[in-house]
């Protein structure tokens, strides 16, 4: 090379989808562009995951009786372990039901039973109307709930006596407080399903505004879900003892046809 002449550059063919030292080299600098993510990987990394979370959720939903049939089929200290999870989370539950029913109060109380009630759990309130069909549903309702829910404060006091004047029409109002303030309003069941909401919609409503966690056993949909598992392994069972039956069958027909 001539003194004083700049070093020729020299083209190096790049295949930047390859998987080399040398392009994980020149991906950390910039030079070529990061290797896009194979659609096959990201498959099987989210079958895996789903797979992986099914296994790890296969008990929830089994009552005590239920997970000590599983005895045989399930490793010991693991199903021990959750079986303790599961009695812990219904000492705590025993130790929160406090209540139980609809407790009628008046306007001077509602300082102690509303609102210094509710920094120790959510207090749901009816301000009701008897001459209005809504508010006499969702008396009907928030017994259900009270009997349901008895680590929830469920109070009732008549429109007109809580606040001076306050329109029949706009009864059955709920108030909700927790942790001290008030959360949720709303006038009358137009937001949740009107003339036809059940306790189900009650409990949807308790669970946006976290006085209920989704995944509480006690809810109604969850105890629906609950039914379908059962239903499905109750299929399963059938099918399996239909299947030992077979077996069973052609094992005798093998015995018949060697004596």
């Amino acid at each position: 090379m001539m003194p004083g002449m700049p070093d020729p550059k020299i083209q190096v063919e790049v295949d930047p989808t390859e998987d080399t030292e040398w392009n994980d080299i020149l991906r950390a600098k910039g030079v070529i562009p990061e290797k896009e993510p194979d659609p096959t990987e990201q498959l099987e990394e989210a079958l895996a995951d789903a797979v992986l979370n099914q296994h790890q959720n296969r008990l929830e939903g089994l009552n005590l009786d239920e997970l000590d049939a599983l005895e045989d089929d399930e490793d010991e200290d693991f199903l021990e372990s959750y079986k303790q999870k599961r009695m812990a989370e219904m000492r705590k539950l025993a130790r929160n039901e406090k209540f139980g029913s609809v407790y009628p109060i008046t306007k001077p109380e509602w300082q102690k039973e509303v609102t210094d009630a509710s920094k120790n759990g959510a207090v749901f309130v009816h301000l009701s109307c008897e001459s209005q069909i809504q508010s006499r549903l969702l008396s009907v309702l928030l017994r259900s709930a009270a009997l349901k829910f008895k680590d929830i404060k469920f109070c009732e006091i008549e429109g007109r006596r809580a606040i001076e004047e306050y329109p029949d029409k706009n009864c059955p109002t709920i108030l909700i407080y927790k942790d001290g303030e008030l959360i949720k309003q709303l006038v009358t069941l137009l937001m949740l399903n009107g003339n036809d909401t059940t306790l189900k919609d009650i409990e949807a409503l308790l669970v946006d505004l976290h006085c209920l966690d989704d995944n509480d056993k006690r809810l109604i949909i969850n105890q629906d879900e609950d039914e379908d598992l059962k239903e499905s392994r109750k299929l399963r069972f059938q099918k399996k003892s239909l299947s030992s039956k077979s077996n069973l069958s052609e094992e005798e027909e093998d015995d018949d046809f060697f004596n």
